[in-house]
């Protein structure tokens, strides 16, 4: 593998790894806006519940397929956190 295509493949994870943030960032704006429409009409039912949950799964999901199950707090993953601020700085 050549330099270019290691560029365009780290270009695309972070591409994945942006989208996954922005569709974080939505849900939790989304359904901030759901819990407040339901306590301020509240009729007894707490129905933000349901597309909380529906939607946390498709989040959960997104995030396996994104950054994998071991990447979110893995093996080595402090130790690249590390690094990669050292990198930055």
């Amino acid at each position: 593998m050549n330099l270019d295509d290691k560029y365009l493949q780290a270009k695309k994870k972070v591409e994945k790894i942006k989208a996954f943030y922005i569709h974080l960032f939505v849900y939790v704006v989304v359904n901030i806006g759901l819990i407040g429409i339901n306590l301020f009409n509240f009729d007894g039912t707490l129905w933000f519940i349901y597309p909380l949950l529906g939607w946390g799964i498709g989040i959960v999901s997104h995030a396996f397929a994104v950054l994998g199950h071991t990447s979110l707090f893995g093996k080595n993953w402090e130790e690249r956190q590390i690094a990669k601020y050292m990198d930055e700085d």
